[in-house]
């Protein structure tokens, strides 16, 4: 690898991934890790040779078989493990070559959630609150090193069992995806600090808020980012108008606007887009005080940044792993785009001597609320 970075590889069974060996590292050619707010995968690429251990063993014997092997990729820098992915692969692919050494088996895989989305389940849940039906569903793969993070909802009232119970027809991930989206929430895993280990995030779509180091684009010698561009997109946002019935004779139907700002995702510019579209909602009528409650806290927190950003850097260069999900300053880009900024995605590309990152940004509003950036974390 590069001077102060180091990349180990763990592979294996779902429950004890082990250390890759090491004939299996030498041909390792590249490695691919995407990781975004709506989950994140990898691609291990090998170089295969007749007599490898690849061909001869590690394939026959289904010691790379996808659904029942497990990869933990982590980078060290400066002495600091990160896990970067800790996931399943979902499939391979060998591409034999006649030219020597050109031969490639490439191994694609998705985080842990993917073993959450194999089997449809039929399971009432009387009387449980989301929350804690969210819980239950998680607890099943705490033999992967699955813990639960679940942030308490906004209204998750007991349900009476007199009136009936819910009933999971779905998938497990199909099911917690659809909690989430009931009341505005997001559910993702991410690795843990140590390898094998990852949380399930269930809560509000919220990012981490210690700034990581300024991304510094034109800035001569201080410059850490190979490209930098914005994107200023003038639909992205709109106003929600919801209509409910009185709460006295609950004939009267009262329009209420939701604005387009998420509460849990404060803007970062201080001149806002204003928005230009105006959508009616018609289907919370129906629905009991306590559903539209949640599903009206759903709307006000959807996204409706307008300003999104995309680049490439290495990470020699910049000195640090940049994380999805966080913050990152932005300088050298003028008053208008200068600030601080939501990392939406990250793609890690590591080979031979070579760690780069491609990343995509987003903030709604443009010129800083901040006086300056942290150059540190």
């Amino acid at each position: 690898m590069l001077d102060g970075v180091h990349l180990t590889l763990l592979i294996g069974p779902l429950a004890v991934p082990v250390p890759a060996p090491l004939p299996l590292m030498e041909a390792l050619q590249s490695v691919q890790v995407n990781s975004g707010r709506s989950g994140s995968g990898f691609q291990l690429t090998f170089t295969v040779g007749k007599m490898s251990l690849i061909q001869t063993v590690l394939l026959p014997s289904g010691g790379l078989d996808p659904m029942s092997t497990r990869v933990v990729i982590i980078v060290t820098m400066l002495g600091m493990p990160q896990v970067i992915m800790d996931g399943v692969v979902t499939q391979h692919q060998l591409s034999p070559s006649n030219e020597p050494g050109q031969s490639t088996l490439t191994l694609t895989g998705e985080d842990l959630t993917v073993l959450m989305g194999v089997v449809e389940m039929t399971i009432p849940y009387p009387a449980l609150t989301d929350e804690a039906k969210v819980r239950s569903i998680i607890g099943r793969y705490a033999m992967f090193g699955i813990l639960p993070q679940v942030m308490p909802l906004p209204v998750d009232p007991p349900r009476n069992i007199n009136d009936g119970y819910e009933t999971q027809t779905h998938t497990d991930l199909d099911y917690l995806t659809h909690l989430a989206g009931n009341c505005g929430y997001t559910f993702y895993l991410k690795p843990g600090l140590v390898p094998t280990q990852s949380f399930a995030y269930f809560g509000p779509d919220i990012s981490d808020f210690v700034p990581q180091p300024a991304l510094s684009v034109n800035s001569d010698w201080a410059t850490n980012v190979d490209s930098l561009s914005f994107t200023l997109n003038g639909t992205s946002k709109q106003v929600t108008i919801i209509t409910i019935l009185d709460p006295i004779t609950g004939k009267i139907p009262i329009p209420l606007p939701l604005p387009s700002i998420n509460i849990l995702k404060p803007p970062l510019g201080a001149r806002l887009i204003p928005p230009p579209r105006v959508l009616f909602s018609n289907d919370m009528a129906g629905l009991t005080p306590e559903e539209a409650a949640k599903r009206a806290f759903g709307i006000a927190t959807k996204d409706s940044d307008s300003i999104s950003a995309s680049g490439s850097l290495s990470v020699v260069r910049y000195g640090f792993i940049l994380s999805a999900r966080g913050l990152v300053g932005v300088r050298g880009a003028g008053i208008t785009y200068d600030g601080l900024y939501y990392v939406e995605s990250v793609t890690h590309s590591i080979k031979r001597g070579e760690y780069k990152q491609n990343f995509t940004l987003s903030r709604d509003g443009m010129i800083s609320l901040t006086p300056v950036v942290p150059a540190l974390p």
